[in-house]
């Protein structure tokens, strides 16, 4: 599940920087919801992959 939330976080970041940038200003809101989603759900992953049971 980690590999998952790094992959997908990268994407957000990818997502945000040509949101960010102006190329494409329709996608600036999306990105920044999935960049914040994406690190929730990198810090949930964090915590709980640490944890042997």
């Amino acid at each position: 599940m980690l590999r998952w939330t790094i992959t997908f976080i990268i994407l957000a970041i990818i997502a945000g920087i040509f949101g960010f940038g102006g190329i494409a200003a329709g996608a600036t809101s999306i990105a920044k919801i999935l960049f914040f989603f994406f690190i929730v759900l990198f810090i949930i992953s964090l915590i709980t992959g640490r944890r042997k049971i």
